[in-house]
């Protein structure tokens, strides 16, 4: 089945976001995943900490973990810190 990753964020260094975005995104092929939906949210309901989110689709958990803990994915998590406050949800 597939799963997705949900990333909740808000941008604090907006040059930093751009570069991890560009890096990040390459490091999804490996593991078939895809972005399927990213950009401001609109609250239909209760609290929204975070006004950015984007939707990344995975063939299965195992894909999704993988991609997270790839060394490609590792290595850019410093420059995310630095760009964006997030939260990274698997479902």
């Amino acid at each position: 089945m597939s799963c997705l990753v949900i990333v909740d964020l808000t941008p604090m260094d907006k040059a930093r976001l751009a570069q991890y975005s560009e890096k990040a995104a390459k490091t999804l092929a490996p593991f078939h995943g895809e972005f399927i939906a990213k950009g401001e949210i609109e609250t239909l309901h209760g609290d929204a900490p975070h006004p950015l989110k984007a939707v990344i689709q995975f063939p299965d958990k195992e894909q999704a973990r993988n991609w997270y803990n790839s060394d490609a994915y590792q290595a850019i998590i410093p420059l995310r810190n630095e760009g964006m406050n997030s939260q990274f949800h698997l479902v």
